[in-house]
This record gives structure tokens, sequence and C-alpha cells, in this order.
């Protein structure tokens, strides 16, 4: 099914067309404003959310509380480069390390910018503590991953899509299958310097590895000498109904990689955070970023920090979960074949005789809704933390109907 759009969005979004590289594959929706839950396009016709940037806007869009300290911010003072010292990094990277559990912050600027800072002080930790080969170190990751886009981390993705035509590719990552705690323990040798696995898999359609898993891995780095590197950039600060998904396991990683929902939806913020013992293996001049650590980033991730420090919205997101997941599971046998829930944070694998994924996004859409497709029959649903239980049943209603036409 193909969904048409008025006059202006047309237009607009030719003009995107003619003069914007084609890297992505939008809806034919064009936002011109948005508040809480809800999009409104050029037409003034309004959208349920339920994609929140892909977890960047987990607060909603423009919460008063995030947007008060950027424009208290603005007035003050934006950028100075790690040049200089301001006065907004300090506080914030106490307040996230805290948070953590950990010792120190590395601030950047986009998820991917995290991952690779995460590979570079792997790499450094490896050689400067753990005594690796000169240029040796490997890293063990998971099939199925995404990580990112950049021309390191697409080299260890086995999605065609993001891997194929972009090579040659950096050497030292060791694949194994994704939830196989075995597998990497029988992958570990005396290269290994770290594991990087995200605790639930996002772009592959909210994959939930098997219970115990996190656990063995931690019990596998910790005997084997090797870093746990978790990705949380999509899974945490709340989304899982806990401030991290290794947290539903109990576990601490070595290091966290954060982003998205850290930036408030309103500017990109990313941070690698670990204890002294990693973090401490980089030195002045080996790693960093103009934007990096801003204050008015800082100003913000601040703010965003001390939101989840009162643990609202990781009881939100674990009770409006199994409410989500309860009325997903009623669309099991009817257009759908599966379901994954953790948190407010959904795959729903959709029934090949109902349709492809994006024509279900695409027939959302025509009914006010905003979901994502991914993989081809998969559509995933994350809506900002800030929604209501009557407006997932809305929601669900609308899959409902479409899955019935």
């Amino acid at each position: 099914m193909s969904t048409t759009v008025d006059d202006l969005g047309a237009q607009l979004i030719a003009a995107e067309s003619a003069h914007v590289a084609h890297n992505y594959h939008p809806l034919p929706v064009v936002a011109a404003r948005a508040e809480g839950v809800w999009v409104t396009d050029v037409e003034g016709k309004r959208y349920l959310d339920l994609l929140s940037a892909y977890s960047a806007l987990n607060f909603g869009h423009g919460h008063p509380a995030i947007l008060a300290a950027a424009r208290e911010q603005l007035e003050r003072l934006t950028l100075t480069s790690r040049a200089f010292h301001n006065d907004r990094l300090g506080p914030f990277a106490t307040a996230l390390a805290q948070l953590c559990g950990k010792d120190l912050v590395l601030p950047m600027n986009t998820g991917a910018e995290a991952v690779e800072t995460g590979i570079k002080v792997a790499r450094a930790w490896g050689y400067r503590s753990k005594g690796i080969a000169p240029d040796a170190a490997t890293i063990i990751v998971a099939d199925g991953n995404f990580h990112g886009r950049t021309t390191t981390i697409v080299g260890f993705s086995d999605d065609p899509v993001a891997h194929d035509d972009f090579g040659p590719y950096a050497p030292g990552f060791v694949h194994v299958p994704y939830g196989d705690a075995d597998a990497i323990a029988a992958a570990i040798d005396e290269t290994t310097a770290a594991v990087l696995i995200e605790p639930i898999q996002g772009e592959a359609g909210v994959v939930i590895p098997p219970e115990g898993f996190l656990r063995r891995v931690r019990e596998i780095c910790t005997a084997h000498n090797v870093l746990f590197i978790a990705d949380e950039i999509q899974s945490g600060l709340g989304r899982v109904g806990e401030t991290f998904a290794c947290d539903r396991e109990g576990v601490v990683p070595d290091v966290y990689l954060l982003g998205k929902a850290l930036g408030g939806g309103i500017l990109p913020l990313s941070a690698v955070v670990a204890d002294e013992d990693v973090l401490g293996v980089i030195r002045p001049g080996e790693h960093g970023s103009t934007f990096g650590g801003n204050p008015l980033a800082s100003a913000v991730g601040l703010r965003v920090v001390e939101m989840l420090a009162s643990g609202e919205f990781q009881t939100r997101a674990k009770a409006l979960g199994e409410h989500l997941a309860q009325g997903l599971d009623t669309l099991i046998g009817h257009g759908v074949t599966a379901v994954r829930v953790a948190g407010l944070w959904a795959g729903v694998d959709i029934d090949p005789a109902a349709g492809r994924g994006r024509e279900i996004a695409e027939k959302l859409l025509a009914r006010g809704v905003l979901v994502k497709d991914t993989h081809g029959q998969t559509i995933r649903i994350a809506p900002p933390l800030t929604i209501r239980a009557t407006e997932i049943d809305w929601a669900i209603e609308q899959i409902r109907r479409v899955l019935a036409d």
C-alpha cells in the first residue's frame, strides 16, 4: 500500500529527495511540530510517536525540564572545545559516573563515536594493562550486531546493507552467535581485549538474549581478564524498565557505551563510562572531539541524569511495558507471529500473509501511528517513556485494525 501525502508535504519531500543523499528511505510524512508523544505534520495531522527517534526521545518531545536546561545554557555558553575547561562538564561527568557506579566519563557526541572510542580504549587497555602483543588485540562481537555506521563498525556487521561495498575493513574482530556464552568462552585467547555486545539487540528487532546470558558473559570476562563492554546506546537510560538493560540480570559491565537519550532528544551526546583502571589508559592528545563535552550538551546531559536518578522513568517503563506486552500478545495469531518486549521496547514480527513490515508501517501511518520496520517482517515499537496506558491501547487497536484489513 502506498500512502499519499498532501501537496505541501509532497513538495517538501521532493525538495529533500532532490538535494539530500538517499541514505534513508523515510515514511512519507513531514513532521513540523511535536510535543510529548505526539508529532504534527505540515498540514496539521497528528501522529502518535512509537519510535522516539530510536530511543533518543525517551523523555518525549520537548520535555519542559530539558528545554529549560538548554535555554538557560544557550544564554550563557555553548562551546569552548576541550582546549579549555567549562563549568558544566564537571557536574555532568560527576552525575553520570555516579549513575553508572563508575569513576570516569569520556564524553563524545554520537553513538557511533562512543563505540569507536570504546574500541580504542579496549585496544589501549589490552596493550598497556593486559600485555597483549602490539597490534594483535582482538574484540569479540556478536552476530546480528548494530553498533553504528563508521567504516570500522560496519566491517564487523553481518548485515549486507550496512556492510557490503565499504571495505577494506579493519581486522581484529571475532564473531560469535548472539546469546551463546559458551561460544564467547571458546573464542577467547591471548589476544582478546574485550567482548562488545548489546544487552538487547535493537536494530535486529529487539532481540533479547536467553536468561542468564549476561551473567555468564560477566563471569567469563572476569575469569579471563577481558573487558565486558555493554553497548547501552539504545537499551540504556530507562528504556527497558531499568536504568540499564544489564540491570535486568544484576550485571555491571566494565564499560558502558551511552548515547541517544543522554542528549534529551534535542542534541547529540554520547559517553564512554568506566573505572580509572580502564579509561585511565587514554592519555592527553590520544583522543578527542571539538564538540565532545561542550557546555550546552553537558547541561542537557546533567538534567537527563538528574531525571533518571529519581527512578520515575524506569518505573513507568516497567509498568507500561507490561501493559504493552499484554496488548501485543493478543495480536499473536492475528497477523503477528511473535512479540519480544523489554520495558517500553518491542519487536513485533508480522505474518508475511499480512504484509511486509514496511507495508504495515505505511498503513499505520495513515491511521496516525509512527513505527519503523526492520529486516523485512519486523516492526519496532519504542514510544517515549511519558506515554499513557490509554495511548498504548489506542495504538494497539490501530495495529489490530491494520492487520485485520
